[in-house]
């Protein structure tokens, strides 16, 4: 096991152990951390898990999943080249938006998860966790287009998107989301060329 992965093993050991959201914890079969690659460039961020993933206990692996990895590919890139997760880690009732106090309790160890993984970008799927880095700020306006934001001590680009979920009920959105993923792996190469 990476070091990486000792510390998000911990994160999630600290969740279980805090007894966070206990009544969400009470109706969900599985804490849902996140997967993908640890040293990924790119975060993707949802809301909380579905019914398929409480079912696994692995994030987007239902319908609204099947589209992101459509996208993916469309875009380049597999699973095993970025990190998938959510604000919040247990499903919530009936597949009901998370509530501000469930995703604020689930807030700080989202931020322990990045500063573990320090991706290059963070994408946010959908206004839930668009939010909680562009306070604010209507997702119709920016959605596709990078945020420079200060994060901590460090400076973090987020780049927010309509969830994918949302793009399987409006046929508009998802040929709008499919045109924002397909930028993603250009943002990122010139952010890393900036860097070096």
């Amino acid at each position: 096991m990476s070091k990486k992965d000792t510390l998000l093993e911990q994160i999630r050991a600290d969740i279980i152990d805090n007894n966070i959201c206990p009544n969400l914890a009470k109706t969900a079969r599985n804490l849902v951390m996140g997967s993908g690659n640890t040293d990924a460039g790119i975060v993707f961020i949802g809301e909380a898990p579905g019914k398929k993933e409480d079912e696994i206990g692995l994030p987007f692996i239902g319908a609204a999943g099947k589209f992101l990895d459509e996208m993916l590919t469309t875009a380049g890139m597999t699973r095993s080249d970025v990190y998938i997760t959510n604000i919040v880690k247990y499903r919530p009732p009936n597949n009901r938006d998370p509530s501000p106090v469930e995703k604020k309790a689930f807030w700080p160890y989202l931020v322990r998860q990045l500063d573990v993984i320090r991706p290059t970008i963070v994408v946010t799927l959908g206004r839930h966790s668009m939010e909680y880095f562009l306070p604010g700020i209507k997702i119709s306006e920016i959605h596709g287009q990078p945020q420079q934001i200060t994060w901590g001590n460090t400076q973090i680009v987020i780049v927010p998107l309509y969830h994918p979920a949302a793009a399987l009920y409006n046929g508009g959105l998802r040929a709008t989301l499919i045109e924002d993923f397909i930028k993603l792996p250009t943002i990122i190469n010139l952010l890393e060329k900036e860097k070096q």
